[in-house]
């Protein structure tokens, strides 16, 4: 499929007590934030390593990201600004609103860049680190037969989300972070009419739990 292909990394600045807060009991702040940032990277050079089209890192202020209050700008954080000045990528800003507000609004702009707004976007986040370059081309070719394509999470989300055009359904009034986030949406997927495609479920490090799927050497 030759149409253009975008991916999209959404994150979090990782700041010690607000990233990675549920693993602070087995990391402690600073220790969850050094993860988030490993993290973060990691996700940003799988995407590049992918070679699909451009690649964008949308960041959210750690501090009430879902609010819309004057933050500092997540580009800003030293680990967004290494990040842009080593490889070439762009940064953007996540702004106010919930994360499927977020989300919706990354779509958008991201498909405004392309001609007539036609091509294939993929966003993802940084929590699944076997969320790798290979993973992504197979989501990128999915979108060749269908509307959506979606990397499921064991814990009940997704880890990665790709569409062919806008889809503001899919992110209107969702509870996230809980169990049923992919069930609801295979629903709305439904509801709209929009054919999708998934690949085999990932893990997410979110909790202490967790832990046990990074990668060999990660914590040391």
């Amino acid at each position: 499929m030759n149409t253009p292909c975008r991916i999209v990394v959404m994150a979090k600045t990782p700041v010690a007590g607000h990233a990675k807060t549920r693993l602070i009991p087995a990391l402690g702040a600073q220790g969850a934030a050094a993860l988030a940032e490993r993290l973060l990277n990691h996700a940003v050079e799988q995407a590049l390593a992918a070679d699909l089209g451009p690649v964008e890192l949308c960041g959210a202020s750690a501090c009430n990201a879902h609010q819309g209050d004057a933050e500092p700008s997540a580009a800003l954080h030293p680990a967004f600004q290494r990040l842009a000045d080593a490889w070439p990528i762009t940064l953007s800003e996540q702004g106010s609103g919930d994360l499927g507000q977020r989300m919706h609004r990354a779509f958008e702009r991201a498909f405004s860049t392309m001609p007539s707004g036609a091509g294939r976007v993929l966003l993802t986040g940084t929590d699944a680190p076997a969320l790798g370059a290979s993973v992504l081309r197979r989501a990128a070719d999915a979108l060749a037969g269908a509307d959506a394509v979606f990397v499921p999470a064991h814990d009940g989300g997704y880890a990665l989300v790709g569409l062919r055009r806008p889809a503001p359904t899919l992110f209107e009034d969702m509870v996230w972070s809980t169990p049923t986030v992919m069930a609801h949406t295979r629903g709305r997927l439904a509801a709209a009419g929009l054919r999708h495609t998934e690949l085999p479920p990932l893990h997410d490090i979110d909790v202490p739990a967790d832990l046990t799927h990074l990668p060999p050497g990660w914590l040391s």
